[in-house]
Formats: structure tokens, C-alpha cells, sequence
């Protein structure tokens, strides 16, 4: 009797899936705990592992299709461990087999312009002595081994790529005396060159609709300012080494932030709340999210009481909690909840951004690229390496001037490093 294979309980508010993809084909053998299918939820992606041992007789439900707990997405045909065994076996010996016969198959260099047009010209690319870098194959080669007409200077045509044929310009009338020149009527390129359509993935979804009700709920806005790492960097080239070998993870410039931004949520602490209808939550714990990207999106996953962890254990919770972030590895847990989020651009390059809340928090701090710029030092004009930083906050709950001083004891304590061990 086939086993049927259901969507089971995907987590606390979840109950739709997408199949993201089928880690087995039909006929494929399986093991008992072995992943079966990927479903992509709004927040993380889950296998779906199997029963019992057997093979994966019939996929009920393909890859994009939406599913929900509870519904039958495969059947299993049960079978001997040792069929299953001898099943493998032989399509691990065809696996070897066809990766021996694919790497004795010569790879061809050429770039992607003489790939497509030898592609279109049915020439193969083995034939074709390229003149490129490294005997790399040029359309200039492609383009040498394709016939031409008796008339070449008329109507000799290369064959080539499809492509969209621009619309022939008439020649302008001559200029009259004294007359303005008249517009040259541009091509029309109609609408047939490439484009593609794809599915937006469940979490892009998830994504852009929380981003919208963030801008639509609350009355966002948010204040700037800029901080001097100069002690910071200071103390990371002292203690960068004897740090990393006690720890096993480097002293980056998130422990510093979020140890100052704890500090200061702790002398603000309406910036620590949420609203809820016409009440404030308090909230005397500090789950600080911190924003990572991934293939998928963006995802902020929660460092838990971070204000009862040391610089070490800030930095390797960060570490791990972004390794899992970008292998797919992190549960619900770890994004549910969260108290104050912090975003960091300036590893991509970001001089300057407004960053936008993830509600129901009513506050997020941004950093920023870290650049040398010229500043005034006791009359002196100095260089020092100076980090724009963003705080966007919820006015309904928190006013402009407790903004404009929650940044500015952030600034004091990253300024001086010394100062957060006094407030930890």
C-alpha cells in the first residue's frame, strides 16, 4: 500500500506553502528521514522528509504550485532496504558514468555573442579556431566561417541571433533658409525584444507586502548623523588577533553597535516598545534583529537577550545566525519576535539610506559605508574615518528630540569604546 507524503505543520501562523523544489525524482529510491521536497514558506524554507524506506512512486504537486497543511503531495511505494540499496547503487555507477563521459568532453571557450550565433547557424564550436585570449572563439571567428552572397556589397546579409530589426529612418528634407531643424523621428522598436516573466518567490511577496503596510501603518521618519570609528578601529588592531584566536571569530563593528544601541535603548525605552491599538508594550528584554541578505531576500533574524552577552558571543551568534541565513538553515524561531532591528548597507556600499521599520518595532538603526573624509579637530583639519549612521523611527510613539538623542548616545559610546564596558 503506497504511503502518502502530506504537507505537515509549517509553524505558528503559516499555513501555505510553495513547492520551492523536488530533492527526488519519480522512481528515485528513499530512505526513511531522507528530504524529499523543499517547501518555501514566508519566512524559511522547510524539507518535507520521508516516512519510511521505499521508492518515490508519484509527485502529486510540482515545483511552484501553492499547497497547504495537511494536503497529499507524493505517494511512496514501500520496498526492501536491499532493493532500495541495489537501486542506488546502480544509479550512483550511471551518476559516475555520466560525469566521467562529460568531463572527456572537451569545453569549448567562446564568448556568449559567438555562442549564440553558432548556436543559430547550427556550427559547432569544435570546428572553429579561435582568435581570442587563451584560444578563446569570437563572433569575428563565427562570423569568418559564414557564407556570403555573389553581391556582397548589396545584399550580402550575415545570418545571425534573432534580434529586432530597427525601423528604417527616411533621409531628412533639406534644410530651408532660416528654417528650424525638424525632429528626427526616432525607431519604434516595438515589443518583441527579450524580456521574460517570472513568479515572484512566496518571501519576495512577503517581503513587499510588509515593506508597504510598514510605510502605510506607521508615521515614519528618520534622523541622521555620523560617527568617528577612529578608537574603535584603534582597539581592533590591538586586540584583532588575541581576540580571534581566544574566540574563534573576528571583532567586527556589530558588537560595538549593538552593545550602544542596548545602552541607549535602555535610556530611551520607547524606542524598546511596540503599539498595540491604543497601548504602549513596554518591554524590559532586548531581542535585537539584525538584517541579512541572502539569494532570497532579506531576512532579520533575532539575537536573543543580547544585552546579557559578552562582544564574543554577540559576534559569533551574528556569524552563525548569517551562515544559516544564507544556507537555508534558519527555523521560525529564529526570526519571530524582536524588539529593535539594526541593518547594515555599508557592507555593500551604501554611503546613506532611510532604512524602513519591521513593524511592529517602532524603531531600526542603519550603518553605513565607512569613508575617510576631512574633519575640524581643535581648530586642525584631520582625517578620520567617519560611518553615516540612520535611525528610522515610529512618530506615534516616539518624538523627534528622543530620536535626535538616542542616535547621539549611540555616536558617544561608539566613539568611546571604553564606555560600553562601564554600561554593560
Amino acid at each position: 500500500m503506497p504511503v502518502e507524503i502530506r504537507v505537515p505543520k509549517l509553524g505558528e501562523s503559516i499555513v501555505e506553502a510553495t513547492i520551492s523544489k523536488w530533492l527526488k525524482g519519480e522512481g528515485d529510491s528513499v530512505v526513511a528521514g531522507e528530504p524529499l521536497v523543499e517547501l518555501e514558506t514566508d519566512k524559511v524554507n522547510l524539507e518535507v522528509p520521508a516516512d519510511q524506506a521505499g521508492v518515490l512512486s508519484q509527485i502529486l504537486k510540482k515545483v511552484g504550485e501553492a499547497v497547504r497543511i495537511g494536503d497529499l503531495i507524493a505517494l511512496i511505494t514501500e520496498a526492501s532496504l536491499d532493493s532500495v540499496s541495489t537501486q542506488r547503487a546502480e544509479s550512483s555507477a550511471a551518476k559516475q558514468q555520466e560525469e566521467v563521459t562529460a568531463s572527456a568532453t572537451p569545453v569549448i571557450p567562446a564568448t556568449p555573442v559567438a555562442q549564440r550565433v553558432a548556436e543559430v547557424n547550427k556550427l559547432d564550436l569544435r570546428d572553429i579556431q579561435g582568435s581570442g585570449p587563451g584560444g578563446r572563439v569570437t563572433k569575428d571567428d563565427v562570423f569568418s566561417l559564414l557564407p556570403l552572397s555573389p553581391k556582397a556589397d548589396e545584399t550580402s546579409v550575415v545570418k545571425e541571433a534573432p534580434s529586432v530589426a530597427l525601423a528604417s529612418v527616411p533621409a531628412p528634407a533639406p534644410a530651408k533658409p532660416n528654417a528650424l531643424p525638424l525632429p528626427l523621428e526616432l525607431p519604434s522598436f516595438g515589443d518583441n525584444r527579450p524580456s521574460e516573466r517570472m513568479k515572484m518567490s512566496r518571501r519576495r511577496q512577503t517581503i513587499a507586502r510588509r515593506l508597504v503596510e510598514a510605510q502605510q501603518s506607521a508615521a515614519m521618519l528618520t534622523t541622521f548623523n555620523e560617527v568617528d570609528l577612529s578608537e574603535v578601529i584603534n582597539l581592533r588592531k590591538r586586540r584583532k588577533e588575541s581576540f580571534k584566536e581566544r574566540y574563534g571569530v573576528g571583532l567586527g563593528f556589530m558588537s560595538f553597535f549593538t552593545k550602544a544601541t542596548i545602552a541607549a535603548l535602555k535610556t530611551f525605552p520607547l524606542l524598546n516598545a511596540e503599539i498595540d491599538g491604543e497601548d504602549i508594550i513596554l518591554k524590559s528584554f532586548y531581542d535585537i534583529g539584525v538584517a541579512v541578505g541572502t539569494e532570497q531576500g532579506l531576512v532579520v533574524p533575532v539575537l536573543r537577550d543580547a544585552d546579557r552577552k559578552t562582544f564574543a558571543q554577540i559576534e559569533q551568534e551574528i556569524a552563525d545566525l548569517a551562515k544559516r541565513a544564507r544556507e537555508n538553515k534558519l527555523t521560525l524561531a529564529d526570526l519571530q519576535g524582536g524588539t529593535f532591528s539594526i541593518t547594515n548597507g555599508g557592507v555593500y556600499g551604501s554611503l546613506l539610506s532611510t532604512p524602513i521599520l519591521n513593524t511592529p518595532q517602532v524603531g531600526i538603526l542603519g550603518m553605513h559605508k565607512i569613508e575617510e573624509r576631512p574633519v575640524a579637530i581643535q581648530g586642525q583639519v584631520q582625517i578620520r574615518p567617519l560611518m553615516y549612521v540612520a535611525l528610522s523611527y515610529d512618530h506615534r510613539l516616539v518624538d523627534g528630540s528622543e530620536a535626535v538623542r538616542f542616535l547621539v548616545r549611540i555616536k558617544e559610546l561608539v566613539e568611546d569604546p571604553e564606555s560600553l564596558l562601564l554600561e554593560g
